[in-house]
């Protein structure tokens, strides 16, 4: 048995998976040490995976190389495009999942991986070394006793750290329910100068799904389009853009149903016994996806909200009651929930409960995700007060490929918020801070017109094929794709068509004006009212050029074609904008500039730039508390 490692992961979660996995792949002997290798990955929530933003996030961890993508694919019962009502910036993917499949993939994976070896342990403590006045991270001990020893330690140890659940007035200890929490890394990490918070979050109850009345919900399916036997009849479909990567599972629909005043009375009498109103609970919860007693006092107003039912899996009759988070006592809430139509036969498989746990600042971090304070230590996912599979996925793998290039001696791999969300949510991260569960939100992205869903791969898989995360086949694919694809743009552009009479016809119909004359392709795509898929019938040359288009692709080609036509100035404009920021980007702070010393800049403004301590230029601009007359002060001392 081996006790040295290059890499060392502690947890096997979303972000720990990503971890250890990409970390292997790029050629160190990694370990990964969780508590239950029969739950690697556990959709601790809800059994879904993308979203507003989320979904862009998915693409993204997929087009560098990372799996995520991948199994979400392999296990998923229904896809939507969220979102589509408005522009393709904010078009969002998202994935019902099997959460057992999910589970069960993700454990394959690791299984199958060159150079990662699993451990079933509970880490207790960080092996530090302070011989040279700084510390660092040089292994791990567990609570069996035993000591590895390692390079780089990446630790995503999720919601485990010092986590407490809260059913009504009962309180458990543990990091997820019949999971227990982790003691001692808090402790370790605080004496060595971690500052060290506290939050909440929490998940609504499983029900028995043959205990729902479904003529008292409202269907709700996916965009697939089925066959006669049931399969899905499109695999554009997907989060993946890996040819080859097929979804084999049957759609299943999700349901919704409404709460009403009776039900909104049954959990105000007894917001007495809520941890969240009785003072039980004092660490910040989640702004953006609330428990359902902070729905109805914040909107006390609302006499109704929506609640999606969704089975988590393919056959499973559980079902998760997303909206209904809930710490309150679990007669409470079945005794509300069967004031519900479609629920009042109800049957719990477990209640929702609340949980609190430990997490670091992360001002505290590089961008790179290594620690300030201890060198050689690498965190990611909810341990950086972030919230979401996506979230924790996404640094994960980010802190996965730098400990292991910081192993070999590489340069790290940075992601610009021009680049990706993923590096939108590192820098609020490193630069913000936060104050309540992060969770990325398409507005968060001043650039989100270059970071569409479609196009990830173009942006990222080039980085990925780069430091070797990303293979030839992954890297030719997408180079096939985007030729492809402009080579059809270019086409739109240079081809001309004369009216017909059913053309004609047919733009009257659809609310935009008849042609005057011949006219090209692209200026008709450009019109808000049509698409490729509304000409085909009435351009015959249209048809058959797109016929020219790799088939298996053909819809996904198209696709991020019309929107290069439709938006391309837009997407110019941005991209400008872009450019003028990279420019402070690339001017970097001194590491021993003493802020303190600089008296033109504003004393809030010295506090933050010596809290935090920018690399550059661009990310001390983006500091709240940080001016511009601050910023142009930075820039003279620097030059």
């Amino acid at each position: 048995m081996k006790f040295e490692y290059d890499v060392i992961v502690v947890g096997a979660g979303h972000a720990g998976c990503e971890a250890a996995v990409a970390a292997a792949r790029l050629g160190c002997e990694t370990l990964l040490i969780t508590a239950d290798m029969n739950r690697v990955a556990q959709m601790s929530c809800n059994p879904a995976i993308g979203g507003i933003a989320k979904g862009q996030i998915v693409r993204e961890i997929d087009a560098l190389g990372g799996m995520t993508g991948i199994i979400a694919d392999r296990t998923a019962i229904q896809f939507r495009m969220l979102n589509r009502s408005k522009g393709p910036a904010v078009w969002s993917p998202r994935v019902q999942s099997d959460r057992t499949r999910f589970i069960d993939e993700w454990r394959k994976t690791l299984d199958e991986t060159d150079r990662l070896h699993l451990f079933q342990d509970m880490v207790t403590e960080m092996v530090i070394d302070e011989s040279k006045g700084h510390p660092s991270v040089n292994g791990v001990k567990t609570a069996l006793g035993i000591t590895f020893r390692a390079k780089r330690v990446v630790l995503t140890a999720g919601t485990f750290l010092n986590g407490l659940m809260h059913f009504g007035r009962t309180q458990i200890e543990g990091g997820r329910i019949s999971e227990a929490s982790s003691r001692g890394l808090s402790d370790g990490l605080r004496r060595l100068g971690v500052r060290v918070g506290r939050m909440k979050t929490g998940t609504p109850a499983r029900i028995d799904g043959a205990t729902i009345d479904y003529s008292e919900a409202i269907a709700q399916a996916g965009d697939d389009e089925r066959m006669p036997d049931g399969s899905v009849k499109r695999d554009f479909h997907k989060f993946s853009y890996l040819p080859g990567v097929m979804r084999t599972l049957p759609p299943r629909d999700c349901y919704i149903v409404h709460t009403s005043p009776e039900v909104h009375q049954t959990l105000r009498d007894n917001l007495a016994d809520s941890p969240l109103y009785n003072g039980q609970i004092k660490s910040i919860g989640p702004r953006y996806c609330p428990s359902i007693e902070t729905k109805i006092v914040t909107f006390a107003d609302k006499e109704s909200h929506q609640l999606f039912l969704e089975p988590e899996g393919e056959t499973t009759h559980e079902f998760y009651i997303n909206g209904f988070s809930s710490s309150l006592p679990w007669q409470v809430q079945v005794e509300a929930l069967t004031k519900i139509p479609a629920l009042r036969d109800v049957q719990f498989y477990r209640p929702g409960y609340a949980i609190e746990y430990d997490f670091f600042d992360p001002t505290q971090m590089r961008h790179t995700l290594e620690s300030k304070v201890v060198d050689n230590l690498f965190l990611a996912g909810q341990v950086n007060g972030t919230t979401g599979y996506e979230e924790a996925a996404a640094q994960g793998l980010m802190a996965g490929i730098n400990a292991a290039r910081s192993v070999k001696g590489l340069d790290p791999v940075v992601l610009g918020r021009d680049q990706a969300y993923i590096g939108v949510l590192i820098d609020d991260l490193v630069t913000k801070g936060v104050d309540e569960p992060y969770r990325m939100f398409t507005s968060r992205a001043e650039f989100r017109i270059l970071l569409r869903q479609d196009d990830a791969d173009l942006r990222l898989t080039p980085i990925g094929h780069e430091i070797g995360l990303a293979d030839d086949f992954r890297y030719d694919a997408m180079m096939r794709k985007y030729s492809e694809r402009d080579a059809l743009v270019e086409w739109c552009e240079k081809t001309s068509i004369r009216p017909t009479d059913e053309l004609q016809d047919y733009l009257e119909k659809a609310g935009t004006g008849r042609l005057a004359g011949r006219v090209k392709v692209a200026d008709l795509l450009r019109r808000p009212q049509l698409d490729f898929k509304k000409l085909l019938a009435y351009i015959p040359i249209l048809a058959d050029r797109c016929s020219e288009v790799e088939e298996d692709r053909r819809d996904e080609i198209i696709e991020s074609a019309e929107i290069l036509i439709k938006y391309q100035g837009y997407i110019d404009r941005e991209r400008e904008s872009a450019e003028r920021m990279d420019r402070l980007e690339k001017v970097r702070i001194p590491e021993a500039m003493n802020f303190d010393e600089i008296l033109a800049i504003s004393t809030e403004g010295r506090q933050k730039l010596s809290k935090i301590r920018p690399a550059t230029i661009g990310q001390a601009s983006r500091i709240p508390g940080v001016s511009p007359a601050d910023i142009n002060v930075l820039l003279v001392m620097i030059r």
